[in-house]
């Protein structure tokens, strides 16, 4: 098969895989995801088929699915096999996803490659935004987490085990770590993106404050709040 032809039939193989996902990780997160790639690949002259094949297999060994709670990709490592994707090419997408995913506020992100980079920006950048903040809920919906809790406090995790074994309400994960994403893209294009959608989450969170609190005065969304107030510590 050509790089097309695996990057196509790869695209058919996780649309069927995930078209039933009801967490926010469903097919469309991962074309999104897809799509932003290549974007920023273009932009950044990358290796294409690298980037297109670590974009669409990224989630299929995903700790949150996988009872073992690690991302040992052994899915997409034995999905490459069988495409018969040279070994290198097999190794560095493998290591795509390993390092790709968030894993804490204070947990070195240890992805290296340009390639990585640019994957892990376009993941990011789902998360966040319009379309983040209706995958928070949605996945909060699937964990069966409360939306907000006002007596739990926000926790910066300092390990991978902190963060995974967390069961926060979904407003804190905005704090935990949807608005410090806009502060951890790698690259040039990422961080432009990222900016417009990092403001759209700091409205919606003054808005719902506003809401829980009995404060909305139907003047739509508020135009100042605490919530620009991020810190990563």
């Amino acid at each position: 098969m050509t790089q097309k032809d695996i990057i196509q039939r790869t695209a058919e193989y996780i649309k069927q895989e995930f078209s039933d996902d009801p967490s926010g990780h469903d097919w469309w997160h991962i074309y999104r995801v897809w799509k932003n790639a290549a974007a920023i690949c273009r932009q950044e002259k990358a290796d294409a088929f690298i980037v297109e094949l670590a974009a669409l297999l990224h989630d299929l060994d995903d700790w949150k699915f996988n009872e073992n709670g690690d991302e040992t990709p052994h899915r997409a490592k034995a999905w490459m096999n069988q495409c018969g994707v040279d070994s290198q090419v097999n190794e560095q997408v493998c290591e795509i996803i390993m390092h790709i995913s968030y894993k804490g506020a204070r947990v070195e992100n240890k992805m290296k490659s340009l390639e990585g980079f640019i994957v892990q920006d376009a993941d990011r950048l789902d998360a966040i935004g319009a379309i983040g903040i209706g995958r928070a809920f949605a996945y909060g919906g699937y964990r069966n987490r409360p939306m907000y809790d006002p007596e739990s406090s926000n926790q910066m995790h300092a390990s991978f085990e902190e963060y995974k074994n967390s069961k926060s309400a979904t407003i804190n994960h905005f704090y935990e770590k949807l608005l410090l994403l806009r502060d951890r893209m790698n690259t040039p294009a990422a961080k432009r993106m990222a900016e417009g959608r990092h403001e759209v989450m700091l409205r919606f969170l003054d808005q719902f404050m506003s809401e829980w609190e009995g404060r909305d005065t139907g003047d739509g969304y508020l135009t100042s709040s605490n919530t620009s107030e991020v810190s990563d510590s």
